[in-house]
């Protein structure tokens, strides 16, 4: 397939590391477990692995489609901005040809090529004796399984790949702008020995000294040969900790020959140049690798060579770069232009020459500046050409200088140039110029790629990641700032604290690739509401804030409307619309709060109030809520608090469940849920349990219940009652968890219960919400042998076809049917319709709520067996249920049909229920 790389978009073109050993497992595996022929092509046409499967089964389906029809939907798929997988018809009715582009960033990757026969077709156009075949629906679920993994995989290995270059890259510019200022620092140092009173063997000193510790070297020397050509004098001398001097490991006639070997040029050596082997052999007994020699002379007319200064150094390998050797050389300027003003210290114009030429040739712009009348006396070529209209203006010193006083000494500051968008450090310090008259040296390094990267730093801290809106620690940052204005105005403005409805929904039903998106849509919308542009935030999850500033409040009525309309018209997610509402609470600043913590409360206690109204709706903060509201967070907290100490607060209850035809004979107990809190007292379950939910913290409550409800069962069939069984309810939290199966067969494993003596209540409206989804969750469970009850049976909207398709082994009436059922004729009709229903699907039926005995008598001729309700017992503590009916009671129950039946066994797949 090269010719499709023709005319290919330029797009594609970007490079996409593809890991193709892993493609080749991953097409295996699905060739095996799914029925399919797969193989893969790169963005370039090129075919990555071979047809899967059958190999004589894989030659015919090759023999049968055509090289072009490949062709053709390999280009459709890579070419399209859009589609990422099409399904198309071939002469065959039962065979399916399919392509999945992968993309990374935007940019197809590879492109899979899936073919399918599929089961059930005898008809004249079907391609027959296939032994690899598989239904229309498992073909289009796999194909969105394996374009959803093979995306997942893509952009992991995509992130990591561009987080590695990016620290990369940020580490080398960070070291790089600490280079340049540390080089900066020491320039200055260097410089400022130009204004130096001291003796030259001073001067050199400490100019050996700065350059040896910048450059890290092991030897920096001035040396003089002496006037009789016999030794040298060391004016200038530097050594590295735990260095010796060269002069006091060689002799004076070799040092001489040396410098007469270098003479009156520069001379570099690094380990790598190219001596005679006399020399080579002389710096290695010296222990040196590198070493660079400047010579510096005397004035003119009579210009020879006075003195060398010596750079050296010992590390294996070395190699000097050019950055070192132009600081070596601006160094070794600035000690000749030292020189050369004792020499001629009566000649101004001398010295001013020699200090221009050394000036312009360091890499930083500077300025001198009379301290006395303010004109500037001299700029160098780098600041002529970066501020040559700053000079005209005669702005130079307003702009660097702002009017601070320096006479403190050596300072340093940042300057912002806002007109031409750059940064500079400015370092200054007092010197005595050419003339002898006091003077401020400014030097002024451009820092704007640092401050452009410490922005960019900036906001990667201060902006949500998916959404690009502001994040939480810009809101309470922003929200003091509006507070503060809105005080200083003497007005108002308003928080807006939005927590979207059932967006777990969307996110499990759909996939979190497409929670994904309806969260950058909805963040979109909001973003461009007139008023409230630039102060919206994304505090996490589902959760947003829109602050409305004091200067918008005259919008905040259109503001609230403009929400409610994005949020009343459908979404668009994988070629369907749907709903996503949101409940809003509004808070105002100042009047209502006037700390960030506290405004951002209240609007959340709002929200609150709102999600329990009933959803989709805004609800205003006001003084009466705050009790209720406070009781509510203080419940969270305790909550929260009871979680993490290993549930001791919570206590499983049991009530017994009784059976009517055997004398009303305990056959087990129902476990309940309640909360003692150590702060709060006894909290009911119609409290609790809903804010639970809200939190995310009932599954973990509720894997605790079932745990402990296991342990107890066991213990009751170990002591007297094999037939006991517990029962205990699931939340929906906890049936739309992924590995529900699995945890519940994990725990059955950890407490050693026999399966069929647990029964998991389900609630009638979470059963028929997704059907197909419940089928094969309750399914699973079964298959471990645990019985599935359906509870509050005649709340919900089930029909009969619903209950038909549910595994159900128990169906439980809803009290509220019981409530008057001694007198109320459409309650005992319901109560007999459900026992005949029941009998006709072979389940049991136990009816819930029997407080008195004409409750009881009335169910005498219904086919009711199990009952529980006060009647009998409320539910007790465990100790008190072991003591009435474990402890000495008589067990008088028959073994259930069908107990000692084996169980079967659970496949991956029912462990782990994926959409």
């Amino acid at each position: 397939m090269a010719e499709v790389r023709e005319g290919m978009p330029a797009a594609l073109d970007h490079n996409v590391d593809i890991d193709t050993e892993w493609l080749q497992n991953l097409q295996d595996y699905y060739a095996d477990m799914a029925g399919l022929f797969l193989f893969l092509f790169d963005n370039a046409g090129k075919q990555l692995t071979l047809m899967s499967g059958d190999h004589a089964e894989a030659d015919r389906i090759r023999a049968a489609i055509p090289e072009s029809r490949i062709t053709r939907i390999y280009e459709r798929i890579m070419y399209s901005p859009t589609e990422e997988q099409v399904v198309e018809d071939t002469d065959y009715s039962n065979v399916k040809l399919a392509g999945i582009s992968v993309r990374v960033d935007g940019i197809p990757a590879i492109c899979w090529i899936v073919i399918g026969v599929l089961k059930g077709y005898d008809d004249p156009d079907a391609m027959i004796n296939f032994k690899t075949t598989i239904s229309s629906e498992d073909y289009l679920r796999s194909l969105d399984f394996l374009r959803l993994i093979s995306t997942k995989v893509y952009a992991n290995t995509y992130s990591r790949d561009n987080a590695i270059a990016e620290s990369v890259r940020s580490k080398s510019a960070e070291l790089e702008m600490f280079h340049e200022l540390r080089k900066s620092e020491f320039m200055t140092d260097i410089v400022s020995l130009l204004d130096s009173d001291e003796v030259f063997e001073d001067i050199s000193q400490k100019m050996v000294g700065y350059v040896g510790s910048f450059a890290d070297i092991a030897h920096a020397y001035v040396l003089r040969p002496n006037a009789n050509g016999t030794g040298v004098d060391v004016l200038g001398e530097y050594l590295k900790e735990g260095c010796r001097s060269l002069h006091g490991i060689t002799n004076t006639d070799d040092l001489i020959k040396y410098m007469k070997l270098v003479g009156d040029k520069p001379t570099v050596v690094s380990y790598k140049t190219r001596l005679e082997q006399e020399a080579r052999e002389w710096l290695d007994s010296l222990g040196l690798t590198a070493c660079v020699a400047l010579p510096i002379f005397t004035s003119k007319p009579n210009r020879q060579v006075a003195m060398y200064v010596v750079f050296a150094d010992v590390s294996p390998g070395r190699m000097w770069d050019r950055d070192e050797i132009k600081f070596f050389g601006d160094a070794e300027r600035i000690l000749q232009s030292i020189l050369e003003k004792r020499i001629q210290k009566n000649s101004l114009a001398s010295s001013y020459k020699s200090l221009e030429s050394i000036l312009d040739n360091v890499g930083t712009a500077i300025y001198v500046r009379d301290i006395e009348s303010g004109r500037i006396l001299f700029t160098n070529r780098m600041f002529k050409n970066s501020f040559t209209k700053e000079m005209e203006d005669g702005t130079v010193e307003r702009l660097f200088e702002g009017g601070q006083d320096y006479s403190g000494g050596t300072s340093y500051s940042e300057v912002e140039y806002t007109q031409k968008r750059r940064w500079y450090d400015l370092n200054t310090t007092y010197i005595r110029w050419v003339d002898g008259r006091r003077v401020l040296l400014c030097s002024i390094v451009d820092i704007t790629d640092k401050k452009l990267y410490q922005q960019k730093i900036e906001q990667q801290a201060n902006n949500d990641f998916l959404t690009g809106l502001y994040n939480r620690m810009s809101c309470e940052r922003d929200l003091e700032r509006f507070i503060e204005e809105a005080k200083l105005n003497h007005s108002k403005g308003a928080l807006l604290y939005l927590d979207l409805d059932d967006f777990k929904h969307i996110n499990d039903g759909l996939g979190h690739q497409y929670g994904d998106v309806l969260l950058k849509a909805i963040s979109h919308c909001l973003s461009r509401i007139d008023g409230v542009e630039n102060s919206c935030y994304r505090m996490g999850g589902d959760e947003f804030i829109i602050i409305v500033p004091h200067t918008s409040m005259k919008r905040f009525n259109d503001i609230i409307e403009e929400i409610r309309i994005v949020f009343n018209k459908p979404w668009f997610l994988k070629g369907a619309d749907y709903y996503c509402t949101t409940s809003m609470g509004v808070v105002t600043f100042p009047d209502e709060g006037d700390t960030v913590q506290d405004v951002i409360k209240k609007a959340d206690i709002a929200m609150y109030e709102a999600k329990r109204g009933g959803k989709n709706r805004t609800a205003f903060y006001s003084d009466s809520k705050d009790s209720d509201s406070s009781r509510r967070l203080d419940m969270e907290k305790s909550m929260r608090d009871a979680t993490g100490h290993d549930y001791k607060e919570f206590e499983v209850y049991y009530q017994p469940i009784i059976d009517t035809e055997k004398d009303c004979i305990c056959t087990g107990a129902e476990a309940l849920i309640r909360w003692n809190s150590s702060e709060l007292g006894f909290v009911s379950p119609g409290d609790f349990i809903p804010l639970a939910e809200y939190l995310g913290l009932i599954n973990p409550i509720g894997n605790y219940v079932l745990r402990e409800a296991c342990k107890a069962c066991r213990h009751w069939n170990e002591n007297g009652h094999p037939y006991y069984k517990v029962n205990v309810n699931l939340s929906v939290v906890q049936l739309l968890q992924n590995d529900v199966v699995e945890t519940v067969e994990n725990i059955i494993r950890e407490t050693g219960i026999n399966p069929r003596n647990l029964t998991l209540e389900v609630t009638e409206s979470l059963a028929i919400n997704d059907m197909e989804r419940m089928k094969k969750i309750l399914g699973s469970i079964k298959k471990l042998g645990v019985r599935i009850a359906l509870d509050d049976f005649g709340t919900g909207y089930s029909s009969l076809s619903h209950i038909r398709e549910i595994p159900l082994d128990v169906i439980k009436v809803d009290q509220s049917f019981v409530k008057d059922l001694a007198i109320d004729q459409y309650a005992q009709a319901f109560v007999r319709m459900v026992g005949e229903l029941a009998d006709a699907l072979s389940v049991k039926i136990c009816v819930e709520g029997i407080e008195t005995e004409e409750q009881l008598h009335v169910l005498d001729d219904m086919n009711i067996r199990l009952v529980q309700g006060f009647y009998f017992d409320k539910p007790m503590r465990k100790y008190i249920f072991e003591e009435k009916y474990v402890t000495g009671y008589e067990d008088r129950m028959d073994p259930p049909e069908g107990f000692d039946a084996p169980l079967e066994e659970l496949t991956d797949e029912d462990r782990s229920i994926l959409y």
